[in-house]
């Protein structure tokens, strides 16, 4: 467990640097479907990555000014109501719809933009919150981790 913000804010950029490597592929690179990535392409890993930051985003955007998330609280009764599955697949069509331009902007800029909010929001309402904690390591930390097999599959098909 993290005790102080910047080590996890530490943590965190080093785990999201291996996916970074998605943004030098090309378009058509990003657009191959791989079998090893369970189909997906790289622009739908690139999706998929960066909406579940945005959920964090939206969560610390919110601890910044409050005690509580209501955008949490959203996406948790989203999840609960509709399952997982069924919200990654909506998320994957949105995010297919994406213009490969703003695609590409929202993955440069989501994580960054977390990482700064996370800097303003009082610890006692992340770092030392036992929910909120365990929140933002599901959707960075363990999120990244839990894909790892599925970025190296699509780099390595990438050539």
């Amino acid at each position: 467990m993290y005790t102080d913000g910047m080590s996890f804010l530490e943590d965190e950029r080093e785990a999201w640097r291996p996916y970074e490597a998605l943004d030098a592929l090309s378009d058509e690179q990003l657009s191959v479907a791989v079998d090893g990535a369970h189909g997906w392409r790289g622009r739908d890993l690139m999706g998929h990555m960066t909406a579940w930051q945005e959920v964090a985003l939206a969560m610390a955007r919110d601890l910044a000014v409050r005690e509580t998330s209501a955008s949490k609280a959203q996406a948790d009764a989203d999840w609960e109501a509709r399952g997982g599955d069924a919200l990654n697949d909506e998320l994957l069509a949105a995010w297919s719809a994406l213009p490969m331009d703003e695609l590409r902007r929202r993955f440069r800029s989501v994580s960054g933009e977390l990482r700064g909010y996370l800097t303003v929001v009082p610890e006692t309402r992340w770092i030392k919150h036992p929910t909120h904690m365990e929140d933002f390591i599901g959707e960075t930390l363990e999120h990244y981790e839990d894909h790892l097999a599925d970025l190296r599959a699509i780099l390595d098909a990438a050539g």
